[in-house]
């Protein structure tokens, strides 16, 4: 997750390989309806797109964004020796409903504020597999690759679309939310909510979220992590960061990102059946996980991978969630490989 640490509108008649890669696109969905039976009026979903679509659309690479990352912020993991090669592959950064960029709580007309329904992973995987398939006009993918959120989609992706796509790649994700995860984001939700200046959602400046994001530095490095890149000395200046910048999403975008990563469960359409749910997956399925890691656990992505059958990748850095750029030409280097089999 990007965390608080760290274009124009094109038309979609044509194939996305005749507009300009990277460029911010909008695809038009239309009214949205999510498994709650809420439905997202006028949803419009954000995307770029990177490399060349080769003649039989083989080579499409769709990569999910992260809570509190845009399609904009992907760019630093795509090309040459980084998560995603675009000189082999045809990279769709795709932006998740609550960025920001596509529709959220910060930008909807119709439904602004929480008055903005609250969806889940399952429905972020639904609306892209909907613009994948309706607006860029590509009927199958070679992969879904994402990290944290995004690997959290890559997952679900598995499970929902099972003949949509041919390999997965989770890097830091989770199948499931762990009861400590689920202590971890309910804590972190409870930090936003009591801000004072967050207003019940209702405020009219940007909160600066200064709680939720100490406890969600806590949880993103390890403490040999911060203790080597952050002085002493240098410490009030590391605090004074851990408030929103103008870069960040706002609070109420955050809230209902942060709400989709507590509905994370591939298991909630098959009983509750981790098993179930594994035998439904068709795809490929590559599968890193950090053991430091202390903002994902990486036990239930361990354990869903055992049951794929999956390449399963354990790093032990004390990078800790932050891994994916800690690592990103190792990892790189092991997703090109599992691409090309």
């Amino acid at each position: 997750m990007k965390s608080v640490l760290l274009g124009s509108l094109l038309s979609l008649s044509g194939l996305p390989g005749l507009l300009c890669a990277q460029e911010q696109q909008t695809a038009r969905v239309g009214d949205f309806k999510l498994e709650s039976g809420e439905v997202i009026h006028d949803c419009t979903i954000g995307y770029r797109t990177f490399g060349t679509l080769n003649p039989d659309k083989s080579n499409a690479v769709l990569f999910p964004t992260a809570l509190g990352w845009q399609s904009a912020g992907l760019a630093s993991r795509i090309g040459a020796g980084k998560l995603v090669d675009n000189a082999k592959y045809f990279v769709i950064a795709i932006d998740s409903l609550g960025d920001g960029i596509s529709s959220s709580p910060s930008n909807s007309s119709s439904q602004p504020g929480l008055s903005f329904p609250q969806f889940s992973i399952r429905d972020l995987v639904n609306v892209e597999q909907k613009v994948v398939s309706e607006n860029i006009h590509i009927q199958h993918l070679r992969a879904v690759i994402g990290f944290s959120m995004g690997g959290m989609q890559a997952f679900q992706w598995a499970v929902t679309f099972p003949h949509f796509v041919d390999k997965i790649v989770s890097i830091v994700g989770s199948p499931q939310l762990s009861s400590y995860d689920l202590l971890l984001w309910r804590t972190t939700l409870l930090a936003l909510e009591s801000d004072p200046d967050w207003k019940q959602g209702r405020y009219s400046q940007e909160p600066a979220l200064h709680l939720m994001n100490m406890l969600q530095a806590l949880a993103l490095q390890t403490p040999e992590f911060v203790k080597t890149n952050t002085t002493r000395q240098d410490y009030s200046k590391f605090e004074s960061g851990l408030r929103q910048e103008s870069d960040d999403l706002g609070a109420n975008d955050m809230l209902r990102q942060i709400q989709a990563v507590l509905s994370t469960d591939v298991a909630g359409s098959f009983g509750g059946s981790l098993q179930s749910a594994a035998a439904a997956v068709r795809a490929q399925s590559l599968v890193v996980v950090n053991r430091q890691d202390r903002l994902v656990d990486p036990l239930p992505a361990t354990a869903f991978a055992k049951l794929l059958h999956a390449q399963l990748i354990e790093l032990d850095s004390s990078c800790g969630h932050r891994v994916h750029g800690c690592d990103m030409q190792r990892i790189g280097q092991e997703v090109g490989a599992f691409l090309r089999k």
